[in-house]
């Protein structure tokens, strides 16, 4: 990865580190990556918690993201020859495991605002790390699966609103409410108005930007390998 992935703690692995190391991490970035999706339930359900089998379930399910984040770490840093410069290159996933660790004992609600200012920051890291899991797909020869990527938030926004908006009545409005979020185009129609739903907006329109980033960072890789190759000959 470039230099800057490495100063903003999401460096991966050294490609000089062993054919060991470079393995573990082939398989570590997809299990961050779903320790990262199972945290989005996990913090809904503790956010509308209305009985104590909720709230246990949501703490389970901050316990298999934080058993994933830490196992994947950890079993990358055991391969790497300098565990120590791993967890250095990689602060922002180890940041996320710990913070999945305190999240399984985290407090019910209603939250105090420091807490909410925390599991916000936390929720937002997970955010960027979904984002920057999916970078892989910038490469030119794999553009063709962004479409299905953005079509999946679409319908899981869609899904998400259905439950969390009182003003949404079916799934057609949540998915209309999901593609303005996400487009940031803002008909005035419809917004989200409780505080569950506009936090769930908030993921949906950094995915959104996220994806249309890794469109046209795609679209502009594959005109510069094409100006390359054409120089190249």
């Amino acid at each position: 990865m470039s230099i800057s992935w490495h100063k903003a703690g999401l460096g991966g692995v050294d490609s000089h580190d062993g054919a060991a190391a470079l393995h573990a991490w082939s398989h570590a970035r997809w299990v961050l990556l779903a320790g990262c999706l199972i945290a989005i339930p996990a913090f809904y359900l503790e956010l509308l918690a209305t009985s104590s089998s909720m709230l246990l379930t949501a703490r389970a399910l901050y316990g298999g993201m934080a058993l994933a984040c830490v196992g994947a770490v950890a079993r990358t840093a055991w391969a790497c020859r300098k565990p120590g410069r791993y967890l250095d290159r990689n602060a922002f996933d180890v940041a996320i495991a710990c913070g999945a660790l305190v999240s399984v004992i985290g407090g019910a609600n209603p939250w105090s605002s420091l807490e909410w200012v925390l599991r916000l920051a936390f929720m937002a890291m997970i955010a960027v790390r979904i984002v920057v899991a999916l970078h892989a797909y910038v490469e030119p020869n794999r553009l063709a699966l962004l479409p299905l990527a953005g079509a999946i938030v679409l319908l899981l926004g869609g899904a998400g609103f259905y439950a969390l908006e009182p003003r949404v009545h079916s799934y057609a409005e949540g998915l209309w409410l999901a593609f303005e979020s996400s487009a940031t185009v803002g008909y005035g129609d419809m917004a989200p108005t409780t505080p569950a739903s506009r936090v769930f907006a908030v993921f949906v329109v950094l995915l959104g930007y996220g994806m249309l980033s890794l469109a046209f960072a795609g679209i502009a890789t594959w005109f510069i390998g094409k100006e390359e190759r054409r120089l190249r000959r």
